[in-house]
């Protein structure tokens, strides 16, 4: 039997219970059997007019019902079905009564054009509506559910009293590395012992006409609209953009002998995390790739593993431009000769970017990929680049032995973040 604490006297921490949502679906089976199906879950959007939009598909769970829909409130949906199904995984405390603390990834939680419509005509002004005009009818107490949700973000406090965690909730917004850094601080607060278990969710449901509007003005997004399904190529030579998309997952994390104790099955180890921030510009990576490399081998090293211990990556791979060739260039210089032939798939070629959920989700897949022993395939892939000889796990998946991966994190406003995760001895 393997010890309960690592190399360096820190408890290990071992993964007990996952719950995950994509646009593929609900639930740990349905998603894993339609990713390693090679399914699509990116659809024309439906949910609002996309007219005179350049990119008018997503990666939307609309399958999810919530009243008064915004982005915080479907989050916070989705973050419930997830929790739900992570806790009773780990068959840990109860529903209601979680023995630890939640660490949440969340977007930022801003007021959309639906409550700002809905407020200007409730104003009842006539010609141009000034933000007067719409403190004064907020302030009426008929919009109190805005003024909740909207200015208090009570995400994080609304999930903390529902299951129960304990001590205030911590609400991370490091852009698309967040679900990472939520993995991380629950990681660190069981290490320090400050903690014997801990709830980690990531969450996002930023598929609104703002953030779209947003991310094209950045040429950031795929305007592959027809098949939706195709839009989403990481790797490939003729990728132009990501896919936004929506999703939660979570995860409980517990010390691998308070688990033990208990007798709860583990599904594996969160063996090292490494988080380096990129200064080089808001969007962009530093052309000489340091802070995406000193990231990778900074989790190696909290892992105390070696490049060549590493069977698999689970690519960020968002499939613009500029992240796939700066991922591939950190790996290059991470895994020297090595780097063409271990397996390099992306979940996004399914699932399109979850964003702040996506470190999560994408770390619950990777630990199905350890434990299912079968790599998710990078779908659409048919031009391949020369200049980014990756092994992408092209288009099927592949069975395969792995006792060690990489899930890596790459955000914008440089925050990268990437886990070490490991098989049950």
């Amino acid at each position: 039997m393997a010890q309960d604490t690592d190399r360096l006297g820190r408890p290990i921490v071992a993964v007990t219970g996952m719950g995950v949502i994509t646009s593929l679906g609900q639930g740990q089976a349905t998603n894993w059997t339609a990713l390693t199906s090679g399914v699509s879950g990116i659809r024309r959007i439906t949910r609002f007019p996309t007219g005179g939009m350049r990119t008018a598909i997503a990666g939307t769970v609309d399958f999810i019902p919530v009243e008064d829909m915004s982005a915080p409130a479907l989050s916070q949906r989705m973050a419930e079905l997830v929790i739900e199904e992570a806790v009773t995984e780990a068959a840990i405390g109860r529903i209601g009564d979680f023995p630890g603390p939640l660490f949440l990834a969340l977007p930022p939680v801003e007021m959309e054009w639906t409550q700002r419509l809905a407020l200007a005509a409730a104003s009842g002004a006539t010609g141009t509506v000034t933000y007067d005009d719409l403190l004064r009818v907020a302030g009426n107490g008929a919009f109190e559910p805005y003024y909740r949700r909207f200015l208090f973000g009570s995400v994080g406090e609304n999930l903390a009293e529902r299951f129960g965690t304990k001590g205030s909730p911590i609400a991370t917004s490091t852009a698309c590395a967040s679900g990472g850094t939520a993995i991380q601080l629950g990681v660190e607060a069981i290490r320090r012992g400050e903690t014997d278990a801990a709830l980690v969710v990531g969450t996002d449901a930023s598929v609104n006409p703002e953030s779209l509007i947003r991310f094209s003005l950045l040429s950031a997004l795929s305007t592959r609209n027809d098949p939706p399904s195709s839009a989403s190529r990481p790797f490939s030579k003729d990728r132009e953009g990501f896919v936004m998309a929506e999703g939660a997952g979570a995860l409980v994390l517990e010390s691998l002998s308070g688990a033990r104790a208990r007798g709860a099955t583990i599904l594996g180890i969160i063996e090292g995390c490494g988080e380096v921030a990129d200064g080089f510009h808001r969007t962009r990576s530093s052309p000489d790739g340091k802070p995406i490399i000193a990231c990778m081998r900074n989790a190696l090293d909290d892992a105390g593993l070696t490049p060549d211990d590493v069977d698999y990556i689970n690519a960020h791979g968002t499939g613009t431009p500029e992240n796939d060739k700066m991922e591939w260039i950190g790996v290059s210089a991470v895994f020297g000769d090595r780097a063409g032939s271990i397996p390099m798939s992306s979940n996004k070629s399914g699932i399109g970017h979850t964003l702040t959920a996506a470190g999560a989700v994408e770390a619950i897949f990777s630990l199905l990929s350890i434990r299912n022993g079968l790599l998710p395939p990078t779908i659409n892939y048919d031009t391949p680049d020369p200049a980014l000889p990756v092994d992408c796990v092209p288009n099927i998946a592949r069975p395969a032995r792995v006792r060690h991966a990489i899930s890596n994190s790459f955000g914008f406003g440089g925050q990268n973040v990437c886990l070490v995760i490991g098989a049950v001895d």
